[in-house]
């Protein structure tokens, strides 16, 4: 068996596609989505990231509006920005890139953006929001992952899902979204035994934990989908993922490579819900006139 590879790239620029009549169909209503974005120092990953969602808006016709600050900056500084845009009727998302300084306390970054603009979706409102399946705005890796699995008919109702990696951005969010469409989930950590025992009775598996080439293929049974999040630079400069791809590949029955698989998704899904966010806002005012 080879498996038939999820092109991340194709399925965004479906999505894309779609996001970008919804946009037209609100500046005939005279609005235009925007989304603020928040850079503190010069990460060079960062910037690099920072410039590919600034222009995947404008492929979409999202006004983006870009905030940069110092590595020494005071977080007030940052967190008063953040309460003006707030309010800012023309802003509709803030995003701050991470990382942040160690001046920063994340969590005091994250509970400060309104939870009506948290596009990233990582504000406890959120986030808790998961729990009970009336999030405003999903994760965009995890909503990312999903769509992905729509897109390819995968069904999850009923099926062993193994979720590797832990993390309140990818595996915890990940997990709570796939129980919601009735999804038998099991999450494994850096501290599982034995991963093998877990990752080979999935029909699902989803692997973010940033280590390379950390599933192999006596680790997966025939036939699974595997899903991979992870991305890891080798010494060598080449990006791999979390899951020896060529091996793998052989084995499963839908894989997703590194790059081009669930990186594209995760900002697609940004500007997903930073247009949701204006439609939102737009039909609130219309009913107040």
């Amino acid at each position: 068996m080879t498996a038939k590879i999820i092109n991340g790239v194709a399925v965004s620029a479906e999505i894309r596609k779609d996001l970008k009549v919804r946009v037209e169909a609100l500046a005939a209503q005279r609005v235009v989505p925007g989304l603020a974005v928040i850079v503190v120092g010069n990460n060079p990953a960062s910037a690099v990231y920072v410039r590919n969602k600034i222009k995947a808006c404008a492929d979409v016709g999202i006004h983006s509006f870009r905030y940069d600050f110092p590595t020494d900056a005071d977080p007030r500084a940052v967190l008063d920005l953040i309460s003006e845009l707030n309010d800012r009727e023309d802003v509709h998302g803030i995003l701050v890139q991470l990382p942040l300084p160690p001046q920063f306390a994340i969590s005091e970054i994250l509970r400060t953006i309104s939870a009506d603009k948290d596009v990233d979706g990582f504000h406890l409102y959120n986030v808790g929001g998961l729990v009970v399946g009336n999030t405003v705005f999903p994760p965009c890796t995890p909503y990312g992952v999903v769509k992905m699995l729509e897109h390819e008919g995968v069904a999850l109702e009923g099926k062993n899902v193994v979720v590797v990696g832990a993390s309140n951005i990818v595996g915890k969010p990940m997990a709570l979204m796939l129980m919601q469409h009735d999804a038998t989930v099991c999450i494994c950590h850096a501290k599982t035994r034995d991963l093998a025992q877990f990752t080979i009775l999935a029909d699902i598996l989803v692997v973010a934990a940033g280590k390379p080439n950390l599933i192999v293929p006596q680790m997966i049974k025939t036939g699974a989908v595997v899903i991979d999040v992870g991305i890891n630079r080798l010494p060598d400069g080449k990006l791999v993922g979390d899951v020896d791809f060529a091996g793998v590949s052989e084995k499963a029955s839908l894989i997703t490579p590194v790059p081009g698989g669930v990186g594209p998704m995760t900002v697609t899904m940004l500007l997903y819900n930073t247009v949701a966010s204006a439609e939102r806002r737009n039909a609130a005012a219309s009913l107040r006139q």
